[in-house]
């Protein structure tokens, strides 16, 4: 016997990320983002229903408990001044902060605070002080209530119980239980790492790289303390005016936000960070998934250091009121240091009755501070212009802010009709692509006779069909068929779109609405479902594609332009497209889009195969048209993408040509897209699958799901 404990595992329990696939072959296509939030990682199982658990929560009960924990201190984490609403706010305003419009990732919709990196990132600090705080609600309350809904019912009623007038409230964030590790949130290699290192992601003359909404890794918007900390007001504004445009706020959002944010609570630094432990995700396992923690100086209280800033920023930090805004600008401000050693601003002779109390003794007043972020609104003339605004007008300020608030938290749940609860507004609102209902009782044989008849050939229907749903993102549930918006500005112009095809299909589906009554949307759809019928029938099998009628027409007043600009496709692997040539690889493009789209690798698969046969690329190029019969819904693209009779040789950046062994002729071109399919082990081994004898059937009927999956993904409760 040996004294020497080895492991009883061969391969080890603490599995590392140096011993995957990935890590010997880095350049290989992982397909993990496809499958990130796997069944089998949800304890709830497959038959839970949130919608359902919301229906039996006592509202009133659960509010009323939330108001009761904000003043009820914990000596663990006693709260400043006998109130945890900012840091309850900070936690909701950082759930929702990570979204971004340009690909619709991030917020506070699934919960993913819990989970790497967010629960560690160093803006998200202490953090997880609030959640278990909010743990014995969420005990109580239990599967009533997600997570995500919680953390923002949170800060919204800390507003309401320091006297904000809130806009609303919607319930309805479903959690995740896993990690989105495959989110890309910058190519950094260390946190908060200053411009023009290695990775970062600015280029330019401050140009911020896409698709990304923050400053630098770990940062939910920019640094307080100055452009790479160092204090520029005047830079600073300018790196706000862009991440808050990249979460879709204006100007004057802004200013309410950042104002109506740090009109409650204060920042911590008053003590040393070096005190501080590892973050929760690298803490020991007796911290119990707490991180930060402070062990060797008293780290609660007065005596907290969480960004190493100190001090609240107005007279009242428990109150909602004017004061940030009578600070800011009715004094002048000077440069200094925290306790901490972060840069900051505190006034110049301000006057006592100005000055907050100490978090935990009243009899003591302390000095106000402003961040560089908060200097610059009164340093930018646009913002100075806002700010006095505000300042002159309470009530709007408070309307502005109440309702920049409820686009913070609510701008990635999609459209009203996935919200939930008494307190959702009844204004509706453009961010929230609003759709008119559509009839869901009409002659459906008669539609469908009169789009038989319109001359239209399936590969125009489809396609039409295909480009008016693909805009879909399950990020933040945008986009999709419902609406028929790719018949208004901006989509009726997108490359994408084929403009010429799409206006020759529009003027048809225009008028058989007109005369029928039914939807555009609708009949948009149901064509698209009508050619699948006939190229499957041509292909000896006869099928019906499942619709659901019900869609309406939203109208050009209905629609952010700008805000759906980000939708544009700048590729399409599924009819093998793409806009220009990128530093990325057209497949990563695709498994970015059908991820989006909420697909799996296997109806990523039979997609691509069934939209080859059917004739459907951009432009009509030939381009893995692996087939004889072109508009025949069959798994011909399967059969001859593994048939060893070929070889395939490289032509260009992207294009290949499939030759026949034996005569050496060309039978076929090829692009990336196409052939992945065949040289990723993975998906070879779905192609061999469709490729089967015995597998022509199921090919079609999983096609049929697949397509129908993506026609229906915005037909919301």
């Amino acid at each position: 016997m040996t004294s020497k404990g080895t492991c009883p595992v061969a391969h080890g329990a603490n599995t590392e990320s140096g011993n995957s696939p990935m890590a010997w072959w880095p350049k290989s296509l992982n397909l993990d983002i496809l499958h990130q939030h796997d069944t089998k990682t949800n304890p709830l199982g497959p038959s839970f229903s949130y919608r359902k658990e919301l229906k039996k929560l006592d509202v009133n009960a659960l509010k009323k408990d939330v108001k009761k924990l904000l003043t009820t201190s914990q000596d663990w984490w006693p709260a400043d001044w006998g109130h945890y609403g900012g840091l309850m706010i900070r936690m909701a305003w950082h759930s929702a902060g990570s979204y971004r419009i340009a690909d619709g990732r991030g917020g506070a919709g699934t919960g993913n605070q819990r989970f790497a990196p967010l629960n560690s990132w160093p803006d998200n600090a202490n953090l997880d002080k609030a959640r278990r705080l909010l743990w014995p609600i969420k005990k109580k309350y239990g599967n009533k209530i997600s997570w995500a809904d919680l953390m923002i019912l949170a800060g919204t009623i800390a507003y309401e119980s320091m006297g904000l007038k809130t806009f609303g409230f919607s319930f309805g964030r479903e959690d995740i239980w896993h990690p989105e590790k495959d989110i890309y949130w910058g190519s950094e290699k260390e946190w908060l790492q200053k411009s023009g290192g290695e990775g970062s992601r600015y280029s330019g003359k401050r140009d911020l790289a896409n698709p990304l909404a923050a400053v630098m890794m770990g940062l939910i918007y920019v640094n307080p303390e100055g452009v790479d900390g160092k204090p520029d007001p005047l830079k600073t504004a300018h790196d706000i005016r862009v991440t808050f445009a990249r979460m879709a706020m204006n100007d004057e959002e802004t200013v309410a936000l950042t104002a109506g944010g740090h009109t409650v609570g204060k920042a911590h630094g008053n003590g040393n960070a070096a005190n501080l432990g590892p973050v929760p995700e690298a803490a020991p396992i007796e911290e119990q998934g707490l991180g930060w923690m402070n062990h060797k100086t008293r780290g609660i209280g007065r005596d907290t250091v969480t960004s190493g800033i100190e001090g609240a920023w107005t007279t009242n930090p428990t109150q909602w009121d004017n004061g940030y805004f009578n600070l800011l600008l009715n004094y002048d401000w000077e440069l200094t240091k925290s306790p901490a050693g972060a840069w900051q601003y505190q006034p110049i002779n301000i006057k006592e009755k100005d000055k907050p109390v100490d978090v935990e003794d009243a009899s003591i007043r302390c000095m106000p501070m402003m961040t560089d972020a908060d200097i610059a609104m009164k340093m930018d003339p646009e913002y100075r212009k806002i700010s006095e605004k505000f300042h002159k007008d309470q009530a709007y300020f408070s309307d502005t802010f109440a309702r920049a608030w409820f686009k913070l938290t609510h701008r990635d749940m999609g459209p009203k009709a996935r919200y939930f609860g008494p307190d959702v507004p009844k204004e509706n609102l453009i961010w929230q692509d609003p759709v008119p209902k559509g009839s869901k009782k009409y002659d459906l044989k008669a539609v469908k006779s009169k789009i038989k008849a319109s001359g239209l050939s399936n590969s125009e229907m489809i396609n039409t069909a295909w480009d008016s749903a693909r805009t879909y993102r399950e990020s933040d549930k945008r986009g999709g068929a419902n609406g028929a918006r790719i018949r208004l500005a901006p989509q009726r112009d997108w490359i994408g779109n084929e403009p010429k095809r799409l206006s020759k299909a529009l003027g048809i589906y225009d008028a058989i609405a007109k005369k029928t009554g039914v939807s555009i949307a609708d009949i948009i759809v149901l064509a698209g479902n009508i050619g699948i019928e006939q190229a499957a029938k041509d292909g000896g099998f006869n099928v019906k594609v499942p619709f659901t009628p019900g869609r309406g027409d939203a109208t050009q007043m209905m629609t952010d332009i700008e805000s759906f600009e980000a939708l544009e496709p700048v590729a399409d692997g599924y009819r093998n497209w793409l806009k220009e040539n990128y530093v990325v690889t057209p497949e990563e493009l695709l498994l970015d889009r059908s991820q989006l789209m909420g697909l799996s690798a296997q109806e990523m698969t039979v997609l691509i195969g069934g939209m080859r046969v059917l004739g459907t690329n951009h432009g009509g190029t030939k381009h893995g048209v692996l087939t004889t019969k072109v508009g025949v819904l069959s798994n011909d693209f399967f059969v001859n993408l593994t048939d060893m009779n070929y070889i395939w040789k490289p032509t260009g950046r992207n294009s290949y040509d499939i030759v026949h062994r034996n005569t050496g002729k060309t039978k076929w071109t090829a692009s990336r897209v196409d052939l992945v399919f065949g040289s990723n082990s993975v998906l070879r081994s779905y192609a061999e699958v469709y490729a089967q004898d015995d597998n022509k059937e199921k090919f079609v009927g999983d096609f049929v799901a697949a397509w129908t999956k993506v026609m229906n993904a915005d037909m919301f409760i």
